[in-house]
């Protein structure tokens, strides 16, 4: 019988955790906009925005423990100290549903912009959360307070491969070059 409520009791924590993400929304859609940029990109794969959930990642609590991982921040390697100058920066806006709400206001609503910049020599892409101090802080820290506003962190892996797939439509050369071996002449 203690196996039993034991089991039923861990079901009911999985799935608590589960409608208390899910209850916050899902990543809909997320523009990439530049100066350069003739207008904005926009993903909206439902697949691919799976990866990057807005709700995830530090300032996020699930049954009272603090995410760790999640969104597009390498949030293990701290904040970045010193990146380097003169990046091509984007601003990458990420749009949710909400899910507690009705279904005629279920629209694509914008929770979050953050600026993304990335590296052309090494292919390291860096995320700048927004500070007291730049425009978008009113809106994220509503949504979510990470506690590490004002900071550039590390793109993850998953957001970097993303992005590295949209390159050519962003006018970007690839960020890795194999050079050609040089032929002899003669």
């Amino acid at each position: 019988m203690k196996q039993v409520i034991a089991a039923v009791f861990g079901v009911l924590i999985i799935f608590s955790a589960t409608v208390l993400l899910s209850a916050k929304g899902s990543t809909t859609k997320i523009t990439i906009a530049s100066a350069e940029l003739p207008r904005p990109i926009e993903i909206i794969d439902p697949e691919l925005l799976q990866n990057f959930n807005v709700w995830s990642g530090p300032g996020t609590f699930s049954n009272g423990i603090e995410g760790s991982e999640g969104f597009i921040v390498d949030w293990a390697s701290g904040a970045v100290s010193a990146r380097p100058n003169g990046l091509r920066t984007f601003e990458l806006s990420f749009y949710v549903n909400y899910a507690n709400r009705p279904g005629g206001e279920q629209a694509d609503q914008l929770a979050y912009i953050v600026s993304y910049a990335v590296d052309p020599a090494t292919g390291q892409g860096y995320v700048y959360l927004p500070g007291k101090a730049d425009a978008p802080y009113r809106l994220n820290t509503t949504a979510i307070y990470r506690g590490r506003e004002g900071n550039w962190f590390r793109a993850n892996a998953a957001w970097q491969s993303a992005f590295e797939e949209l390159r050519p439509r962003l006018g970007l050369t690839p960020s890795i070059t194999i050079a050609e071996p040089e032929r002899k002449r003669g």
